[in-house]
């Protein structure tokens, strides 16, 4: 079987998963961009932040703006797995959705 010559990187986020997508693109561009080394990063999620706040349905990503989000979003659910492991039952009670929200997303979308 051929491998495909192009891939589709045309995505249909729901309400709830726009607006997560849309606040992890924020705090990573807040937090990248006191430090230079990250121009490119801060491009690319500005890139992103401006498609996911538009009203256009489905979204087009580059393959730079899918790989570095998906990248991204695989560190953080390790990040939050690992704060489960080791948090209190208060804390793990705001951090199991979160986990689940990113794991959804990556799994629904994601998934190569």
């Amino acid at each position: 079987m051929a491998k495909p010559l192009f891939k589709n990187y045309s995505y249909e986020f729901d309400k709830n998963e726009k607006k997560l997508l849309t606040t992890f693109c924020k705090t990573i561009v807040k937090q990248m961009s006191t430090d230079e080394r990250f121009y490119t990063e801060i491009k690319t999620f500005n890139s992103l932040l401006q498609k996911l706040e538009s009203d256009v349905t489905p979204i087009k990503l580059t393959k730079e703006e899918k790989t570095k989000l998906v990248f991204r979003l695989k560190e953080n659910e390790k990040h939050l797995e690992k704060q489960i492991k080791n948090a209190g039952f208060i804390k793990r009670l705001f951090f199991k959705p979160l986990y689940k929200q990113y794991k959804n997303i990556i799994e629904t979308h994601f998934n190569d």
